[in-house]
């Protein structure tokens, strides 16, 4: 039984080495030593995801962290405050990268860094007060935060790479267990309704291929496949929705209406978490709360329509 291996248990399953967290047995990759310079690609890596899935914007210079942090001081009004906050954050996130970038450099020199050195503890005031901001920030999507990704280079800068990776896996199984379960609430909702009727397949294959596609770096070769065949099932999903018959009633054509605009957000909220690798737990309650609204508003008046011959 699942329940009783291990969390952080390792296998080869299929000839790939995987690792066990809650249920899933997810794709690991070979540890990389533990270097100054290993760490500053990560944080680089770390850096452009974070900034491809926050709200527009915030990519500001570190160079301009001074004139970043006066305006947000300075801005009394709370909304434009929410947003300067967040360009604070931008701001102090690329300055902590430029410094580890020279640290790099002088250990590249042959100049040894202490883990005490002034610049490595201004590194990481700076992450750890982009962390503390970065609550203010919001997914490209305007639903909500995605804050952990703020946390992940300060952890990079802090705990052993083992430990970062680990912790990597933990939420990989996270969001894969979000995916399933925004899954399954389309499958519930739509699936019983005849206009409907078979599309648990497309949902199943779009949740199969994102956890894929949430497990596997960039940097795979498999990702040539990966990658099409997360796009491909999306589309399959919302390329094609019923039509409306003229002799429907209002409320049913509303009922489809909304049905087809709730599996498009089902199917680009599953896309968001799954390109994050990370939960997005309010963002999916809130979503699971619109499902069952709906189902409670139109799976009486839905349930007699057939499709279109």
């Amino acid at each position: 039984m699942d329940e009783d291996i291990p969390l952080g248990t390792r296998r080869t399953i299929d000839g790939q080495q995987r690792v066990y967290y809650y249920g899933y047995w997810i794709k690991a990759y070979p540890l990389p030593a533990d270097t100054l310079a290993t760490k500053k690609r990560l944080i680089e890596s770390l850096t452009r995801r974070l900034f491809n899935h926050v709200e527009h914007g915030l990519n500001i210079p570190g160079t301009r962290l001074k004139e970043a942090r006066e305006a947000y001081e300075a801005e009394p009004d709370t909304a434009r405050r929410r947003v300067k906050g967040a360009m604070l954050a931008g701001a102090l996130f690329n300055r902590a990268a430029d410094i580890f970038t020279k640290l790099v450099e002088m250990q590249a020199l042959g100049i040894e860094i202490q883990s005490d050195n002034a610049l490595m503890r201004e590194c990481g005031q700076h992450l750890l007060e982009a962390l503390s901001l970065g609550k203010l920030v919001r997914h490209r999507s305007g639903e909500e935060g995605i804050d952990e990704l703020w946390g992940e280079p300060f952890k990079a800068f802090t705990v052993p790479l083992e430990d970062f990776y680990e912790s990597r896996y933990v939420k990989i199984a996270l969001t894969m267990r979000d995916i399933d379960r925004l899954a399954e609430v389309l499958i519930s909702i739509f699936n019983p309704l005849p206009l409907f009727a078979g599309i648990a397949a497309p949902i199943g294959e779009l949740a199969a291929a994102a956890k894929v596609k949430c497990e596997t770096l960039r940097t795979d070769p498999e990702i040539f496949e990966v990658w099409p065949s997360f796009v491909v099932a999306g589309e399959q999903l919302v390329g094609s929705p019923p039509l409306a018959q003229r002799h429907w009633t209002a409320q049913q054509r509303q009922g489809l209406t909304d049905a087809t605009r709730l599996i498009r957000r089902g199917h680009d909220l599953i896309s968001d978490i799954t390109r994050a690798r990370t939960p997005m737990p309010k963002s999916t309650q809130e979503f699971i709360s619109l499902c069952e609204r709906f189902r409670e508003r139109y799976s009486v008046p839905l349930s007699g329509l057939q499709p279109a011959a």
